[in-house]
């Protein structure tokens, strides 16, 4: 499992993951501070367990890792982080991988264990375009708790309103664990607890590991994702798409790259058959996601471009 999908989510094998566990579980008993350079109010979200219990929910952590070597399926999955979420002391979990495929039949995963009413509001209502926690993930590069979320996005009145629902339905605090794979996917992997109930903050290190050696196990079930081929364009269709990402037409494209302004046309055009799009901006978002081209590659060429014009 870990050998198609594992680097792609940042975690290797089990064997290097037992070696992050062990770290994880060695670092209890320091300051937020001096563990994280960003300061108190970011390491809040990431507290490694105490020496005390950090060692035994090290080891809870570690039989996970070995379990998921042997899961083929996604009820595997399922039966998997239920267990290590009660042994963790959290009530639920939830896990949703998002896939780029041109497949339907493979959209993606969804797991959880939450209590029926929420499940049946949340994907009845189709709630997920509204979700702060999904806002959230795009705003935070590790885990996070729930009450952290101002610190992360605006929250509306209606933010507050699905967060209370939530509550209603037996769904309290959580911690959600996200990663992006840009052209490939984006994942959450959720632990949550009873209203009646504080997250176990000492654990959160570990849940964070867990969370994302589930969503790397999660990428290798999709068999579909293993077939799909990213279209190839040559380098110069990569000049131009990458030239019209930056801003400029077809003439200026055709002018810095000393070819003709037809040619450059030609080649995009080109770049958007394979790409099956129809507009440029399309195709320079797919060029994107499937790393053709870079945001450093656009955006740091205008930044150089906007100092080099306020010293003239």
């Amino acid at each position: 499992m870990f050998s198609r999908a594992g680097l792609l989510f940042g975690v290797a094998t089990s064997e290097s993951f037992r070696g992050v566990a062990t770290a994880a579980a060695s670092a209890g008993g320091m300051e937020p501070s001096a563990r994280h350079p960003a300061g108190d109010r970011a390491a809040a979200r990431w507290i490694a367990p105490r020496r005390s219990d950090g060692t035994m929910y090290a080891h809870f952590a570690e039989e996970f890792a070995s379990e998921l070597i042997d899961v083929r399926t996604d009820t595997d999955l399922d039966r998997s982080l239920a267990l290590v979420s009660r042994r963790l002391g959290f009530d639920h979990f939830a896990l949703s991988l998002e896939l780029r495929s041109g497949s339907r039949e493979a959209p993606g995963l969804l797991l959880h264990d939450y209590p029926d009413e929420w499940a049946k509001v949340y994907l009845g209502f189709d709630l997920a375009g509204q979700d702060p926690v999904r806002r959230a993930c795009d705003k935070s590069f590790i885990g996070f708790s729930w009450g952290t979320l101002e610190d992360l996005i605006p929250l509306t009145r209606g933010d507050r309103q699905m967060l209370a629902v939530g509550r209603e339905c037996g769904i309290g605090d959580g911690y959600t664990v996200p990663r992006h794979l840009p052209g490939l996917a984006r994942g959450t992997c959720t632990f949550a607890v009873c209203p009646d109930r504080k997250l176990p903050r000492c654990r959160l290190a570990v849940a964070e590991i867990v969370g994302t050696l589930a969503l790397t196990c999660a990428l290798g079930l999709d068999p579909a994702r293993r077939e799909e081929t990213v279209p190839i364009l040559s380098d110069r269709q990569r000049e131009c798409v990458l030239w019209v990402a930056r801003g400029k037409t077809a003439s200026e494209t055709a002018t810095i790259l000393g070819i003709g302004t037809e040619t450059v046309i030609q080649h995009l055009k080109a770049a958007r058959d394979r790409y099956q799009v129809h507009c440029k901006q399309s195709l320079i978002v797919a060029a994107l996601f499937d790393g053709l081209i870079g945001f450093s590659d656009i955006i740091r060429w205008r930044d150089t471009r906007s100092r080099r014009s306020s010293t003239h």
